[in-house]
């Protein structure tokens, strides 16, 4: 059973299996490619964690910094409801969960954990997932494509792994096009 509510004064966001316990909060991929809240890949990942998710739409595009306030936005309404609250991303999302993650990090407050899936190197000056990840103080994993040409998510992946984060690759390119399940099983473990 889904829920729609406002994460924040301006979000808006689908809230799944909202009696759990624990949370994960997905981020979307880049808004102004179509990225939304009903992103399969968001989807999926709502279908396979064992947690209730908060997928959400960002506001208006400020080309990755207002981004980054809406995840922290929708990462503290989250936990005003849930126990344990992790947080995902896809591409645009996953350089935003990581970023989110390391700033919440150095403020005492980790997630639970941050997943990534094909996550975008750096979106503007201050949302870098490369320079991020170092300061992530929880479980981290990673998954990309093998032949992905979209972003560069091996540059996150090399950072990760160098920080003792969990990382797999899959045999796709940036879209997982038929390899839903696949892409997104890796990441279930570091997200509970």
């Amino acid at each position: 059973m889904a829920a729609t509510r406002r994460p924040g004064s301006h979000l808006r966001g689908t809230l799944d299996d909202p009696d759990r316990a624990d949370c994960v909060v997905a981020c979307p991929p880049h808004p102004e490619h179509g990225g939304s809240r009903s992103n399969p890949l968001l989807r999926a990942v709502s279908d396979a964690v064992d947690s209730a998710c908060l997928r959400f739409d960002y506001g208006p595009f400020d080309g990755g910094r207002g981004e980054l306030r809406d995840t922290r936005a929708a990462l503290a309404w989250a936990r005003d409801r849930h126990e344990d609250v992790s947080l995902f991303g896809y591409s645009f999302g996953g350089c935003l969960a990581l970023v989110a993650a390391a700033k919440e990090s150095r403020a005492g407050r980790p997630p639970a954990a941050v997943g990534a899936l094909a996550p975008a190197a750096r979106l503007a000056d201050g949302v870098d997932a490369v320079a991020a990840v170092p300061d992530v103080d929880c479980p981290v994993g990673v998954v990309h494509g093998e032949r992905d040409t979209t972003v560069d998510a091996a540059a996150v992946a090399d950072s990760v792994r160098e920080h003792g984060g969990r990382v797999e690759t899959v045999a796709a390119d940036h879209f997982f096009v038929g390899q839903r399940d696949a892409a997104v099983a890796p990441l279930v473990p570091t997200l509970r």
